[in-house]
């Protein structure tokens, strides 16, 4: 079964050379349209850092739809990743300081 998902996603990705039509879509696309996209995206990180076979099947799979939930939910939010990604740095910066003294 898993020699099978490998060359199906091979394939996908040798036929999709430009996967970013797949990956970006539009901020008024669908719900179900923006997480297909986000899906795809991190499938295809994991893929290229060659961790997405690590885990089995439905662990990957449900490691990639919280990840895409999350995303979605802060930007439904109006909560930008890259906001989050300021504040996770700014505790950091504060817990790190804490410790230091």
């Amino acid at each position: 079964m898993k020699k099978i998902l490998c060359c199906m996603v091979l394939t996908l990705m040798a036929g999709c050379a430009d996967t970013s039509r797949y990956t970006t879509v539009d901020a008024n696309a669908s719900m179900k349209t923006r997480m297909r996209a986000c899906l795809i995206s991190e499938a295809t990180a994991k893929f290229q850092a060659g961790t997405l076979f690590v885990q089995g099947l439905s662990a990957t799979s449900d490691e990639l739809v919280s990840i895409c939930l999350r995303k979605l939910a802060l930007q439904s939010a109006g909560i930008s990743e890259e906001s989050q990604s300021a504040a996770q740095s700014i505790i950091q910066n504060l817990r790190n300081f804490g410790t230091a003294n």
